[in-house]
C-alpha cells in the first residue's frame, strides 16, 4: 500500500529505540521511549501560503528527522505502524558527516 500524504504533511516511520544503555542494561519494552528519530517515507506537495502558491517541504524521502515525542498521529497499515507529521512538528534534519565528507 502508498500512502500519499496531503501538503504539508509527512510520513515517517520511527527508528527502533535502544533496548540496551551504554553500561550494558538491558531497557524492558515497557519502560523505553518512542524514539524521537524517524526516517521520511513520503511527502505531501508542499505548504499552501496565503497568497495560493505552494511552497516545496524541507524535508525529502530517505531523510532521517528528529521529531518531538507526541509529534503527528499514529496509524497502523498492513500490520506497519507509521506516523503522520506536519512539516512544522518536525525539529531537525540528522545529517551524516561521514556522507558529507565523502562527497567532498
Amino acid at each position: 500500500m502508498h500512502i500519499k500524504p496531503l501538503y504539508d504533511r509527512v510520513v515517517v516511520r520511527r527508528v527502533e529505540a535502544e533496548t540496551t544503555t551504554k553500561g550494558g542494561i538491558v531497557i524492558p519494552d515497557k519502560s523505553a521511549e518512542k524514539s524521537p528519530q524517524a526516517d521520511v517515507l513520503a511527502i505531501g506537495d508542499g505548504t499552501l501560503l496565503d497568497n495560493g502558491e505552494q511552497r516545496p517541504l524541507s524535508v525529502k524521502v530517505g531523510d532521517r528527522v528528529l521529531l518531538g515525542q507526541y509529534a503527528g498521529n499514529e496509524i497502523t497499515l498492513d500490520g506497519e505502524t507509521y506516523l503522520i507529521v506536519r512539516e512544522t512538528d518536525i525539529l531537525a534534519v540528522i545529517e551524516d558527516v561521514q556522507e558529507q565528507e565523502k562527497a567532498a
